[in-house]
């Protein structure tokens, strides 16, 4: 009796086990033809090379409603690219508004995406050594912090013009 009870519980715990995975898989397919549907709606590229391209099928409607999420906007000069020396300007201006504490690169990153930026943390770094270079910003001792160097304004080219004549 209580070798019946625990193959039937048994053979039912198989039997969810798979209808769960079966709509788990469904779920999954129906978000990868959704988010390849709005990459590029009535395309799929084919396997067999980067150029060609077939149409799509149609696509099956949602199960259930999905929550819509608004995507991350980043910064586009009007050609598309920024230009050189744009990410510079940009911690450096981070920089100057966190003065006089150290800040972390991390901190810096937050504060661009806070701005609708989004930069890699080997830019940050590169922009930050920059920086140093032109005497715009420091490392805090040893730590992986920076603050801005108030010397700036006084050693910057446009600081260098000469007094207006009598």
């Amino acid at each position: 009796m209580a070798q019946a009870a625990t193959t039937e519980l048994q053979q039912q715990i198989e039997e969810v086990r798979r209808e769960a995975y079966a709509a788990g898989y469904a779920a999954a397919m129906q978000v990868i033809l959704d988010a390849t549907s709005r990459l590029a709606p009535n395309t799929v590229p084919s396997r067999r090379g980067r150029g060609s391209v077939r149409q799509a099928a149609p696509a099956a409607k949602p199960i259930r409603p999905r929550r819509t999420r608004a995507p991350a906007r980043t910064r586009r000069s009007a050609g598309g690219r920024a230009e050189r020396g744009t990410n510079a300007l940009i911690i450096e201006e981070i920089l100057k508004a966190m003065a006089p504490s150290p800040v972390r690169p991390a901190e810096i990153r937050k504060a661009l995406q806070d701005n609708g930026v989004r930069i890699s943390f080997a830019s940050i770094h590169h922009a930050l050594r920059q920086l140093e270079a032109r005497n715009a910003a420091e490392q805090v001792g040893d730590s992986n912090s920076w603050r801005y160097h108030e010397a700036t304004e006084a050693t910057s080219p446009m600081a260098e013009t000469s007094p207006p004549s009598e």
